[in-house]
């Protein structure tokens, strides 16, 4: 009868070759690669859904100005005078906090408020990702026209 071999003799696990840890690393490098360019895109389009919410509340909260006080805060006022009251005139005669606190744009700049606008009555914006006005894709432009 043949006896079970004695510690000693065991052989130990050898662990992964290098070939087996390469296409490991190459399956990942692949998938990697099909995976990175949609979740990317993905993050630019929720910045931008949130720069379209963001405009379209701030466009509610200056037409609720308007109707308490007969006319949009002034370009030198801007966006302020719906977290404070303005001090410069024309005076608001029934301001009320408008907003709690402004918001930043998804890219943390402050949105760009035109009174009169160039596109409407008013124009409220987000220059998008660059900053720069006008760009395309990830760089346009963010505003109450659209």
């Amino acid at each position: 009868m043949r006896q079970p071999p004695s510690p000693r003799t065991r052989r130990a696990p050898q662990g992964f070759t290098l070939i087996e840890l390469m296409v490991v690393l190459v399956i990942i490098g692949v998938l990697a690669a099909l995976i990175v360019p949609n979740v990317l895109d993905r993050t630019d389009d929720a910045r931008a859904t949130a720069a379209r919410t963001d405009v379209n509340n701030l466009v509610q909260a200056l037409k609720l100005y308007k109707l308490d006080n007969l006319r949009y805060p002034s370009a030198e006022q801007g966006l302020q005078a719906l977290v404070q009251k303005p001090t410069a005139a024309p005076l608001p005669p029934n301001w009320r906090p408008y907003l709690d606190k402004l918001p930043a744009d998804p890219w943390g700049r402050p949105y760009q408020y035109l009174n009169p606008g160039v596109r409407g009555e008013i124009d409220v914006f987000s220059f998008g990702a660059d900053g720069q006005p006008g760009g395309e894709g990830k760089d346009a432009d963010i505003g109450s026209w659209q």
